[in-house]
């Protein structure tokens, strides 16, 4: 019979399961709260953009810079890891810079520990978007990871790639090896397989994990987990019926074609028509306003209103006579 654990010992190891699991969650933060993608607003020119040493849009230096490492503003000496010591003084500012990271372009403070490990494990240190190829230091805003393929996109591409990632490049669900029903579906390569199909002699699956992708070793995922959609073809035989004639229903595709045609040239037709309609209604409409004029002008020719001002007559005039 083991032995009964006592409570001290169960407070111990419960305290370094706790311990354990903040470590991990450490070295796991989300992409999007980092200190170094953190959001910034320039005190210059107020435009919100990504945590940099300078401004991207008018390269002024900010008042209060923020760690890339630890997120800190300000340094209060509580323990000795600072290179440059200030016992007894808070430093702020440039004072408590002590490098600037060549990947997220962001201070890093003067703590040993920060300066010896960001650069080392910044999470922007391969961080260029999959659709606009721009790295850090070609864009103002923020990086970000996809939900589905995990691959970085820029803050405009962001929503755009999302929307759109898990389309497939095939016409069914089938596995690209095979032609079974594929269960495991890669978001990278944007294919399906089988549970033979999957398995690699290249990438091992690892304990208590989804199997890898064969051909990119990303992480796979279940289909039936997705909402996963495959490609449409609006060109070919995919457009006629399915009892069209000829080979492989392309006499159909051609058909709509040439209908089509046709009818752009009916609308096209039509919409002439209507242009010289509406010339021919704005002439009739001048001339009648030509005409209006001419017989308003006839009316007040034989009027007579005496000397007026107009007729430049005034009133001082008479009396000098």
């Amino acid at each position: 019979m083991p032995k009964k654990k006592t409570g001290a010992r169960k407070k111990a190891e419960n305290r370094r399961e706790r311990e354990k699991q903040i470590r991990a969650s450490r070295a796991n933060i989300d992409l999007a709260k980092h200190p170094c993608n953190a959001s910034m607003e320039c005190d210059k020119c107020q435009r919100r953009q990504k945590n940099r040493a300078f401004c991207y849009f008018c390269n002024s230096v900010q008042k209060l810079p923020i760690c890339a490492q630890c997120g800190k503003t300000k340094c209060m000496m509580k323990s000795s890891d600072c290179v440059i010591k200030h016992a007894g003084v808070y430093s702020t500012g440039l004072a408590m810079v002590g490098a600037i990271c060549d990947f997220c372009e962001a201070w890093v403070c003067h703590g040993r520990k920060c300066l010896s490990t960001h650069a080392c494990m910044c999470p922007l240190a391969d961080a260029e978007c999959i659709e606009c190829e721009r790295s850090v230091w070609d864009h103002g805003g923020r990086i970000f990871a996809c939900s589905f393929c995990h691959d970085f996109l820029c803050e405009d591409d962001q929503f755009e790639h999302q929307a759109s990632c898990q389309v497939l490049e095939a016409e069914t669900f089938k596995c690209v090896s095979c032609n079974r029903l594929g269960q495991h579906s890669c978001l990278r390569c944007k294919a399906c397989f089988c549970d033979d199909h999957v398995r690699s002699k290249v990438f091992k699956q690892e304990k208590g994990k989804k199997p890898p992708c064969p051909k990119c070793g990303h992480e796979t995922q279940q289909t039936k987990d997705l909402s996963m959609s495959t490609r449409s073809l609006k060109f070919g035989r995919q457009t006629g019926g399915e009892d069209a004639d000829g080979a492989s229903g392309y006499d159909a595709y051609w058909k709509n074609l040439s209908s089509s045609k046709t009818g752009d040239a009916g609308d096209h037709e039509d919409e002439c028509d209507e242009y010289e309609a509406e010339d021919d209604d704005e002439d009739e409409n001048d001339e009648r306003g030509k005409d209006s004029d001419s017989e308003a002008t006839d009316v007040f020719s034989n009027l007579n209103l005496g000397r007026t001002y107009a007729s430049g007559y005034a009133h001082y005039e008479e009396a000098e006579h």
